[in-house]
């Protein structure tokens, strides 16, 4: 087992050569909830295979409501109402036995039927079916609300950007840059032990500080996943930003597709 390196932190970032992207989409209005967890109770929530990534020894866990806009394979222009929905992921972040850093969702809630069949399907990630809905105020909070199906409980957010300062890029080696520079997923199918990667590129987010009067955590109960105590210890919003998705591939079959030396 290898952590990941600057340079290979640095190399998930750059956009596969030589590759077209399998479908481009929008993401906006993406708030960013951290709460930091004990690593050894963590380490408990991975398949075999993936390891924590940590910040400052301890593991991080987010909650990320926003919403998807155009999504659309490439080439092809987006379609009137399927193209748009809203998503709320819970993720963790991990890296693979090179030091491959990436993310690993332990759910992804979504409001588009569709969506979440072909997502489970193509990209083999634990999607769900929820009821969601978001609005913007004229005063510039957003309400947010995602009940995922079967639960009685809905998760609520309301949040607003901090418009007294400009947007900017994380710095690297910064909290920032390990919580939001992350371009590598990872999936898993039990059934047969296999383990894919897939990768994502966009601009790198421009993030704001973000006032948060109302957030939740029911999102990782509902995934039986260990309680988290308090506030988030991170919050922020980062600018929407446009996003091509690259086709998964089994990671046994390029580990060092990345090419860091």
């Amino acid at each position: 087992m290898t952590s990941p390196t600057p340079a290979q932190r640095e190399a998930v970032r750059q956009r596969p050569p030589h590759e077209l992207p399998a479908m481009r989409q929008t993401w906006s209005e993406l708030l960013f909830l951290h709460w930091t967890a004990d690593p050894d109770i963590w380490r408990k929530t991975l398949p075999e295979g993936l390891h924590l990534d940590t910040f400052d020894g301890a593991a991080w866990v987010g909650v990320v409501p926003f919403r998807m806009d155009r999504i659309r394979p490439y080439c092809l222009p987006p379609v009137p109402w399927l193209s748009w929905f809203l998503e709320l992921n819970v993720r963790t972040y991990v890296h693979d036995d090179e030091g491959n850093p990436g993310v690993w969702f332990h759910s992804l809630d979504t409001n588009r039927w569709p969506a979440y069949k072909i997502a489970r399907t193509a990209f083999k990630l634990p999607y769900f079916h929820a009821a969601m809905r978001t609005s913007r105020g004229a005063d510039g909070w957003i309400n947010y609300r995602c009940r995922r199906r079967g639960e009685q409980e809905t998760a609520g957010f309301r949040y607003r950007i901090d418009s007294s300062e400009a947007p900017r890029e994380a710095t690297p080696g910064t909290l920032e840059f390990f919580l939001l520079e992350r371009y590598l997923l990872f999936s898993h199918t039990p059934a047969n032990g296999r383990y894919f990667s897939g990768q994502v590129h966009h601009t790198p987010y421009q993030y704001r500080q973000v006032e948060v009067p109302e957030w939740s955590a029911l999102p990782a109960l509902w995934d039986g996943l260990p309680p988290f105590e308090g506030p988030p210890a991170h919050a922020c919003v980062a600018e929407p930003v446009d996003v091509e998705v690259f086709a998964l591939r089994e990671i046994t079959a390029q580990p060092d597709r990345f090419n860091v030396p």
